[in-house]
Formats: C-alpha cells, structure tokens, sequence
C-alpha cells in the first residue's frame, strides 16, 4: 500500500516539474496556478533543490529509499533543465556597447508612481544616454519635471502621456503612462484610440506613440495588468492586444509586461516573441535577470519588464540596472538597438 502511494506520489511529482519547466508543451502557460510558478526560474530552482535535500535526508530510513531515491532524481532534473532555460535566456547584467550612428537606446521603468523622484529618473536616463523612456505608472507633471532637467542639461526629449479615468481626481499613477522621446527621432504623437481607451489593455493603460511624417519606429509603452487569480482574463486580454501591436514593420515594445517569455508562448509570428516583435535581453545574454521584485536578488526576482523590436532592429547589448533603494519594485531595463541593415 505505501509503495503504490509513493509511486503515485513520484508520478505526480514528475508531472508537475514537466507542467512547471516547460508549460507551452501543455499550453498552460497563461493558466492559474502555473502561470505564477513559472514566474521566477530562480525560486523554482530554490525549491527543487530543497526538495532534493529534503529526500536525500528521506534515504538514512530504510522504508522510504526507494520513494526517495526517485523525488531526489526527479528534483533534480527539475531543477537542471530550469538552470538551463535561464542560461540559455542570459544571466548576465551586461554592459552596453559605445552608441553609434543609428543606434538607440531604450530605457524601461515602472516606477511605482512617484516612489521614485524626477531627479532620478533624469539622472538615470542622462547616465544612460537613453532615447527613448517608457514610464509606467509616472504620472504626467512628474514627466514634464524629468524634460525640464533633461532640457537644462542639453538632452531635450519630448513627453507623451496616456491616462486611464482622467476625471477622477487624484487617481492612482498605476492609472498614468509616460513616454519621453528625443527629438532626434523626430516627432511623435499619441495615437487617438491608445489616448481615449478604445484600444489599449484593460485595467492599467499601455501608450501607442507614431511617427508625425511616417518614418522612425512606432514605439508602444507597455503596461500589461498583472496575473492575479481574479484577473487572469484580463491578463490574457492584454498580453494579446500588445501583441497585436506589432503585426510587422517598424515597431519597437517597451514596458512592463507582467509576463515573462515562458508566457507568451503562442503569442509571436514569424518568429517573434510578442507579435513580430524580438526580445531583445534574451538575444544579449540578459533575458532571464529579474527585474521585479527588488526586495529579491536579480537571479531570483522575474524578468517581467522588457524592450522589443521588430526584424528592422539588432539588440547589440542590454543591462539590468541595481535596485534603487527604496524606490521602485521594478528595476530599469535599458537596450542598445542597432539598425539591422
């Protein structure tokens, strides 16, 4: 009786490391509870290791070795091949290469409202040489400080701004999205339906920024609702709607999407992650630094904030930037693109 209880507890322990290492094989990807055990590889390394410490002590009983001889085995083939998903995505914070003619960097940061100052983000976008900013959940005065210093200190950028429910006073940041754009990319505007709410995610609000005379990349600041077991719909709902935005052509995501790679399995065309569109930290050895939480060492933490791009763009260096103190829960992630051709 114990044998046949420890060989189904062995199978269904060896189901569950399958489901939770590689969940597009069972398109379980975006489904609760998976969904947040997927999130961090880190943790489910932790655990698995716990795990197989727990059975190698299971062994000194003589009843239970067979039983524990085989959680030990499965525990670390779990943990193995999670090891080898994030280091084939990049565990490296990088460095960014030198700019060159053509080249753009991109900054992402969620920053909690306003738990990070203007003066930082300036600072930060200045040390980075960033031309283009997505700033979920930064309200739009906090913009207009960040362009003010920018200005003053010979980096001009413009500001863009989407806001969920602007009649309601005092409304929460996570309500606000920013973008600052360089004007050396020439000149932007908000499209209508991203503005007004007719097309955009559901709960927090994503901003679809176009070129004024056609050229240069449509750029989106991504802000996906995050996957809270009363609001899986919506997530999925968002998730599919930022894909949509990058059908093809010139277009480059940025943002926090609340999802990482192994979620949006299913959701790429022609070879894309998001879209047509390309992570560009997994293909620069940084793709699985986590970038949320910050109170989580970045190995543990999930990598849920990232920049994408279309074919038109190479991804020649991306660097996870240090937690800022007790700022923001999200690190900035900041990406060179270079011209593909």
């Amino acid at each position: 009786m114990f044998r046949l209880l420890g060989v189904l507890v062995t199978v269904l322990f060896a189901i569950g490391t399958a489901i939770v290492t590689w969940p597009q094989f069972f398109h379980l990807e975006q489904t609760f509870p998976v969904t947040q055990l997927v999130a961090s590889r880190g943790l489910l390394v932790l655990g698995y290791l716990a795990v197989f410490v727990l059975a190698l002590l299971l062994l000194f009983a003589r009843p239970l070795r067979g039983f524990a001889a085989s959680i030990a085995i499965v525990a670390l083939l779990g943990a193995g091949a999670s090891i080898a998903v994030s280091m084939m995505r990049g565990v490296d914070a990088g460095a960014l290469p030198d700019k060159s003619e053509g080249s753009v960097r991109v900054l992402s940061w969620n920053t909690s409202g306003e738990a990070v100052t203007a003066d930082e983000i300036a600072r930060t976008i200045l040390d980075e040489g960033a031309d283009i900013v997505t700033l979920p959940e930064t309200n739009e005065q906090v913009g207009e400080q960040i362009a003010l210093q920018l200005r003053e200190q010979g980096h001009p950028m413009w500001v863009h701004h989407v806001q969920f429910r602007p009649d309601v006073e005092r409304g929460p940041d996570s309500w606000q999205t920013t973008i600052l754009i360089s004007p050396e990319l020439g000149d932007y505007s908000v499209i209508e339906a991203s503005a007004d709410g007719s097309s955009n995610t559901s709960s927090v609000p994503s901003a679809v920024v176009m070129p004024v005379d056609g050229e240069g990349p449509t750029v989106v600041a991504v802000h996906a609702v995050a996957p809270r077991p009363d609001d899986m719909g919506g997530w999925r709902d968002d998730l599919r709607w930022i894909a949509d935005q990058c059908p093809g052509g010139n277009v480059i995501l940025a943002g926090d999407f609340n999802a990482t790679l192994d979620h949006m399995a299913g959701l790429g065309v022609d070879g894309g992650d998001m879209g047509a569109c390309l992570d560009a930290a997994s293909r620069s050895s940084a793709g699985a630094i986590g970038t949320w939480p910050t109170n989580m060492p970045e190995l543990i933490g999930a990598p849920i904030d990232h920049v994408m791009a279309t074919a038109q763009w190479r991804a020649a260096g991306s660097r996870v930037l240090p937690a800022s103190g007790d700022g923001s829960d999200h690190r900035a992630l900041v990406v060179q693109l270079e011209p593909a051709d």
